[in-house]
């Protein structure tokens, strides 16, 4: 069994996730892991680093899969005894001008950026170290989309006793809502991704009141954040940060120093805690 250090960044071959890799691999001491669903790409992906003098490793891992995270984290339990750092990043946008019904978009959103990130947490989250460090990276558009909900939901979502089966709850009502064409009425914003990162911001919240009660004395930080707005094939060439750029924030939470108490369980944006 290795004894170093191990972070793992999914959704890593491109965009912020790969940027998140590259300033790891120069701040981080220990090994990274630059993972993603498709083998190739992650592959090309770690080549184009190791070009620039860096040594991330790479593990394939599809959010959406539940066996592929359950073969992920056996690695990582039986090669490190566990895992010090996990950025979660994956996920996905519909594009604006994108036609898919919105039932579609709503489904296939929260399936990965609710659903698909939470499975990865409920799966890691018992094999991270004392002294880790759990970063979602989430959006300010799900803080936007949370000031558009109805002051009903507003109140859960932001309330300090929602807990994770509630939260499960009115994500699915969220989907289901939206397919029976009532999310407006219900006091739905329309915008499946905030809605999805109104979601992350909240089961980080859970998280990290969570884990301060059933392993108060483990020190592990948990955080969502915001990138900022980001030159990605996701967001497209018009935004205002380059990917590196974008990194900052999730990298500055995931290397926050040993026994630091906090941020925890805080939205940040431009290493700031942010009003929720």
């Amino acid at each position: 069994m290795s004894n170093s250090k191990v972070a793992l960044v999914t959704g890593a071959n491109k965009g912020i996730g790969f940027a998140i890799v590259r300033a790891m691999c120069k701040q981080y001491v220990g090994d990274v892991y630059l993972t993603a669903r498709d083998a190739g790409l992650g592959a090309a992906a770690v080549d184009s680093l190791k070009k620039e003098g860096l040594t991330p490793l790479f593990h394939q891992l599809d959010i959406n899969d539940p066996n592929s995270i359950r073969t992920a984290r056996d690695f990582f339990r039986e090669k490190y005894g566990g895992l010090d750092v996990l950025v979660n990043n994956a996920g996905i946008a519909f594009k604006m001008a994108d036609t898919t019904p919105f039932a579609s978009q709503a489904d296939v959103t929260l399936k990965t950026n609710f659903f698909a990130t939470r499975d990865m947490c409920n799966v890691f989250l018992p094999i991270i170290k004392p002294g880790g460090r759990l970063v979602n990276v989430s959006s300010g558009m799900g803080s936007v989309a949370l000031s558009r909900c109805s002051p009903d939901l507003q109140a859960r979502f932001r309330s300090d006793d929602i807990t994770e089966e509630e939260l499960v709850g009115l994500m699915e009502r969220f989907v289901r809502d939206a397919q029976e064409g009532v999310h407006s009425e219900k006091g739905w914003p329309s915008t499946a991704y905030g809605v999805s990162k109104t979601g992350l911001t909240t089961l980080s919240r859970i998280q990290a009141r969570n884990l301060m009660k059933e392993r108060p004395g483990d020190e592990i930080l948990c955080n969502a954040c915001c990138p900022g707005w980001v030159r990605t094939d996701m967001a497209g060439p018009n935004a205002t940060k380059s990917p590196d750029e974008g990194a900052i924030t999730p990298v500055y939470l995931a290397l926050l120093p040993a026994g630091a108490k906090e941020p925890h369980g805080q939205f940040v944006s431009e290493k700031k805690v942010q009003p929720w």
